[in-house]
């Protein structure tokens, strides 16, 4: 028997516009970070806030997948 685990990593993340509230959920892409979004109500372009690594990691429901397999920052 492996001691080793399976992670379920989820894809998709509600991203929440910090100067309107807008709420929309995204799919996220598993091989590369997302510096940027921009909110589809006030079209405010999202970055990600100091030391984190996108905007699903500063934004976001969700971390963006490498984070939470473990793997720390995407970029």
């Amino acid at each position: 028997m492996s001691g080793k685990q399976t992670l379920q990593v989820e894809l998709t993340s509600i991203l929440t516009c910090p100067a309107c509230g807008h709420e929309a959920a995204e799919e996220m892409p598993q091989d590369a970070c997302q510096w940027f979004h921009e909110c589809p109500a006030c079209k405010t372009l999202l970055r990600p806030k100091p030391g984190d690594c996108c905007v699903f990691c500063s934004y976001g429901t969700v971390p963006c997948p490498p984070v939470q397999a473990g793997d720390g920052c995407c970029g």
